[in-house]
């Protein structure tokens, strides 16, 4: 019976990692949708609306004591303080690369996060690398330095991502909240910028809130939108080993990237082909020795 039980716990936790994804997967369709709202207004209502569903769904899960535990402890909150700017960032960022269509750029950041994750932990952390993880990070650093020099350019949208997203992970796990929580703190703390620049849009007349019902209700689910996958995923995290979680991950930036080609049609040439393939392979590399390094020690104690 515990077998099955487990085998089913098991089943559920991919369909809710599976679940998680894929909406983030899909965010750049919803995104997509805030036609000639700047980034910048869609950002803060983002903020706005999600700590109001996220008051709520705390609230029904009676879940404040960690919160309330977190608010009065002013010296714990430099840590989600730098949480919640890095998170808004990443936020704003990502809303106009959807709305520039460069959502090839949103991909290969959120494909370069596990390896920037890596290369944090090493160079931070103190953590050690195994000798294939150092050949992936060598091989997307390879892959950006061929954009620069082939292209002319920097993919700062990419790497901003990545650092952004890969520095919140950091910081994260130095704060003792779970994802609804801590979220919900980290966007508290962010609540009255977010009110301040809402009023001076309102007064500036740049206000797009309540001009029409469509970018209203868009704006309002924006919030919701932001807090359903991370309940998809806490149910994931719940019963799924890290590494399961680690391959899911992944299906998250192929869909952005599919979006990005078979919907919004936007142009890949060979040199950035090139440079996602050179990302994907050392996907792969960094995949295969983080599941030998967690297979490793389990056959040890068995």
């Amino acid at each position: 019976m515990t077998s099955k039980s487990n085998d089913s716990e098991t089943i559920r936790g991919i369909g809710f990692g599976l679940t998680a994804y894929a909406m983030w997967g899909c965010f750049p369709l919803f995104f997509a949708l805030f036609e000639g709202v700047p980034a910048f207004e869609v950002l803060v209502h983002r903020i706005l609306w999600s700590c109001v569903f996220l008051v709520g769904l705390v609230t029904l899960f009676r879940r404040w004591a960690p919160v309330r535990s977190a608010l009065g402890e002013p010296r714990r909150l430099g840590a989600v303080l730098g949480c919640a700017v890095l998170i808004a960032a990443n936020w704003g960022l990502y809303i106009y690369a959807v709305e520039s269509r460069q959502v090839l750029q949103a991909s290969l950041g959120y494909f370069l996060t596990p390896l920037v994750n890596v290369a944090l932990g090493m160079l931070v952390l103190r953590e050690t690398m195994a000798g294939l993880q150092r050949i992936a990070v060598a091989i997307a650093a390879t892959a950006i330095v061929i954009q620069l020099v082939l292209l002319g350019e920097l993919p700062w949208i990419s790497l901003t991502l990545a650092l952004t997203f890969g520095t919140y992970g950091l910081l994260r796990k130095q704060v003792p909240l779970d994802g609804l929580s801590g979220l919900l703190v980290e966007t508290l703390l962010l609540l009255p910028l977010g009110l301040m620049a809402l009023g001076w849009l309102s007064l500036a007349g740049l206000s797009h809130f309540l001009a029409d019902s469509r970018t209203t209700v868009l704006l309002i689910a924006s919030g919701v939108v932001t807090a359903l996958p991370l309940l998809a995923f806490a149910g994931a995290a719940r019963r799924l080993r890290l590494a399961t979680l680690g391959f899911l991950m992944y299906l998250n930036p192929t869909l952005q990237f599919l979006i990005a080609l078979w919907v919004f049609k936007e142009p890949l040439s060979v040199i950035q082909l090139g440079t996602f393939v050179l990302i994907w392979a050392s996907l792969v590399l960094y995949s295969w020795s983080a599941w030998n390094g967690r297979a490793r020690p389990s056959q040890a104690t068995s």
